[in-house]
């Protein structure tokens, strides 16, 4: 452990230390003692409301509330072996005034506990620390020494998307990129209750004393950490049958320009839309799509916020992270009125008020990005329908974006207008009706609207699916000759001078790929590790030849 208080010469004399609780979930003390940084002679005084904390922590099923009764054991061990002598003082609260006590108020009745004894005080506490100089209390500021203990990100690979870690199951870690992964164990030796533990007393160590670090949940049985770029997941009985801790990481920070949008998209993106959606399955890639784009509303001189829970977006410094106040996002969209945004990303819309607090920022006028789960684009859009009012939707949301194995898939755009819907014939069937279009190609694709008392979805493209309808597509126009070049991070595809600046669909052999824009120098410059770049790679491997052809 490190100290911040000068070292002093104990030997042979009789120390006497008070408590808090911060020392005893942090399992500090007693390495302390047993290295004998604390004295010969050492007297623990544990204040009575400090016991009744980490009762009411394991009692929730808390991390930090288990780690503190097995450090209570381990000090009862040391005095068996006559290495300390505890002293257990003070008036006991209850666990109902322990739950509804003021933040502050359980830290100042172990001040005074200090202060009648004439203690020095341990604590990991920078607050209690502070608060304890101010008030001329004598105090140890004990901190984890990070090199002592086994790090989450020690299991990390360079290419390691997660990592899960289960009580009598080997470590495993998902290798890859988004829609390009493989689950590969570390090792073959079963983790240890034990050694998940120590763990977990390691993460929450360091997440109270290092910058950019959150706990963002902590409920029983479940507490969910952010460690600068890692969401780590600790969960136990009885939420989970056995102990697991699970973290994930964003393995690489794109921008807009690396999936290569059209200049169409991008104007909409700049000038048009203002409620977006970004849509795809667990582990697509939305949230890196969404940090990208919140690096390029930044970018365009735009104030942007974030609206997380957890805080996990990759984004620069100037962009504000919020996470739920109280609990409650609600809160949180009062203050963001305040400080006036033009855009904010919400990640992730799950519950209905998630989605209330969405309509409510849009109809205030703010620029607003969601993030939300769907298996296909028009679900995204369907997750709003019995949430809010039909005839709002198109008002709250204008764009979707659908991002699939790392690369956007399908954009869809919506407007409302009054019509017969297709399929209908008698003008006195008009109502009004959502259309939902392919922004690519202006295809109409969905209609929604009310029949009878029913909001029905309607597909209205006789065509195939249009990722089908990509792979079938017939090549026309004139093949551009293409100099293809593998570069140690990047697949360089080199047109000629009049390509520049063009919209090209990209071929493999006589299969269509994808539609590109060529940049200034007749480039098309693709990340490895995005979904572009990967496909490219897959077909060069098979054989195949890549070509161009203008749209």
């Amino acid at each position: 452990m490190k100290r911040s208080s000068k070292e002093v010469n104990v030997r042979g004399l009789k120390m006497r230390y008070v408590v808090d609780t911060s020392v005893l979930v942090g399992s500090g003390i007693s390495k302390e003692i047993e290295a004998g940084k604390l004295g010969d002679e050492v007297e623990v005084i544990i204040p009575q409301v400090v016991l009744a904390e980490i009762e009411h922590q394991a009692n929730m099923a808390k991390t930090t509330g288990f780690h503190g009764l097995e450090e209570l054991k381990r000090l009862r061990q040391l005095e068996k072996e006559g290495k300390v002598r505890i002293l257990i003082v003070g008036e006991r609260p209850t666990l109902q005034q322990v739950r509804l006590a003021p933040g502050g108020e359980l830290d100042n009745l172990i001040r005074r506990e200090a202060e009648k004894h004439s203690a020095t005080l341990l604590t990991s506490d920078n607050i209690q620390a502070a608060m304890c100089e101010a008030e001329g209390i004598k105090v140890i500021l004990l901190r984890e020494d990070k090199k002592e203990k086994k790090r989450i990100q020690d299991y990390f690979f360079e290419d390691s998307l997660s990592v899960h870690l289960k009580e009598d199951v080997p470590p495993m870690t998902k290798r890859g990129t988004p829609g390009n992964w493989r689950l590969e164990k570390i090792s073959e030796k079963p983790v240890t209750r034990a050694e998940l533990e120590e763990l977990a007393a390691q993460i929450i160590e360091e997440t109270k004393s290092a910058p950019r670090c959150f706990i963002e949940i902590d409920e029983e049985g479940a507490t969910v950490v952010q460690l600068r770029e890692y969401r780590i997941a600790i969960t136990r009985p009885p939420f989970s049958e056995r102990m697991e801790i699970t973290a994930v990481r964003p393995l690489l920070k794109v921008t807009l320009d690396d999936y290569a949008p059209s200049e169409k998209l991008k104007k909409r993106l700049r000038e048009e839309a203002e409620g977006i959606l970004i849509a795809g399955r667990p582990g697509a890639g939305k949230s890196t799509f969404a940090s990208a784009l919140a690096e390029f509303y930044q970018k365009q001189g735009k104030i942007v916020k974030t609206l997380e829970k957890p805080r996990d977006l990759q984004v620069s410094p100037e962009v504000t992270q919020y996470t739920a106040l109280g609990g409650d996002m609600e809160r949180t969209a009062d203050v963001l009125l305040l400080v006036r945004p033009d855009y904010c990303i919400y990640d992730e819309l799950r519950k209905t008020k998630d989605f209330q607090v969405f309509a409510d920022l849009r109809f205030a006028g703010v620029g607003l990005v969601g993030v939300v789960h769907a298996s296909k684009p028009i679900d995204a859009i369907q997750r709003f329908i019995g949430r809010v009012e039909l005839g709002l939707i198109c008002r709250i949301i204008d764009t979707v974006i659908f991002i699939e194995d790392g690369r956007v898939e399908q954009v869809l755009s919506l407007n409302m207008t009054v019509k017969v819907p297709t399929g209908m014939v008698e003008a006195d069937l008009a109502r009004p009706v959502i259309e939902v279009r392919d922004f690519d190609t202006g295809e109409l694709q969905y209609e929604i609207y009310t029949f009878g008392e029913q909001t029905v979805v309607v597909p209205i493209s006789v065509r195939p699916a249009r990722k089908e309808a990509r792979r079938k597509r017939e090549i026309k126009g004139i093949e551009a000759p293409v100099e293809f070049e593998e570069r140690k991070k990047h697949v360089v595809l080199s047109l000629p001078e009049e390509y520049a600046g063009k919209n090209v669909d990209v071929y493999a052999d006589e299969k269509y790929l994808f539609t590109l824009k060529v940049n200034g120098a007749g480039k098309i410059k693709l990340r490895k590790n995005t979904g572009y770049g990967e496909i490219i790679l897959k077909e060069i491997e098979k054989g195949k030849r890549v070509s161009c052809k203008i749209t």
